[in-house]
């Protein structure tokens, strides 16, 4: 396959230590050396298996390989967003949202306790593996919570997502093993709202 035409697990823009103590060192390395990579590893599979078989005009299961290949794309893409979401507490992490953003959120839900609030319970109520999103309704104008369950099923189309936050057990079990909740909470001191916004703001002029 031609250069570029591959995923490759892409660099923090922090080191392991900089989210601790809400995310530590060991979680995060595991997180995205282990369970990132293998969705690298997942898609680039069925990359090389989509190039063999038009190559050598083989057949497929296309069904089954097109529902894995969501899976891991989904998987690398919502990981990409989840990390740029995040940044260390008091150093670019935690606060309020600011701007366009704040505007969005207080005329959608009342307040920003409000968006926490619900965005909690989208998190923390997710059944079995998956995330909880906020995205942007481009027909509305209006920052939507998406619900996602693993990396592909409930995704809203068309709505670009502007933050994320990983429920997998693997996002959280080295530093809270079971309680989804505590992860959570812990997740709104490390959010980099100014991320958050530029998403926003980009989401806008389309």
């Amino acid at each position: 396959m031609e250069p570029g035409k591959m995923y490759s697990l892409p660099k923090l823009p922090y080191d392991y230590k900089a989210l601790e103590p809400f995310m530590s060192e060991a979680q995060l390395t595991l997180h995205h050396t282990k369970h990132h990579q293998g969705y690298v590893t997942g898609a680039n599979a069925v990359f090389t298996k989509f190039d063999t078989a038009r190559k050598e005009k083989t057949d497929f299961d296309v069904k089954a390989v097109l529902k894995e290949l969501s899976f891991h794309v989904g998987g690398y893409r919502l990981h990409n967003i989840f990390w740029k979401n995040l940044a260390p507490a008091g150093k670019g992490g935690g606060g309020m949202p600011k701007g366009d953003l704040a505007k969005a959120i207080d005329a959608e839900f009342g307040g920003f306790d409000r968006f926490k609030k619900e965005f909690s319970t989208a998190a923390t109520s997710t059944e079995g593996s998956g995330w909880a999103a906020l995205t942007y309704c481009r027909m509305t104008g209006r920052p939507l919570i998406m619900q996602v369950e693993k990396h592909n099923t409930n995704i809203f189309p068309g709505c670009p997502i502007l933050m994320v936050i990983d429920v997998w057990e693997h996002a959280y079990y080295v530093d809270y093993k079971n309680d989804r909740a505590k992860f959570v909470d812990a997740f709104w001191n490390i959010v980099n709202w100014d991320q958050v916004e530029k998403r926003m703001a980009a989401a806008m002029k389309k």
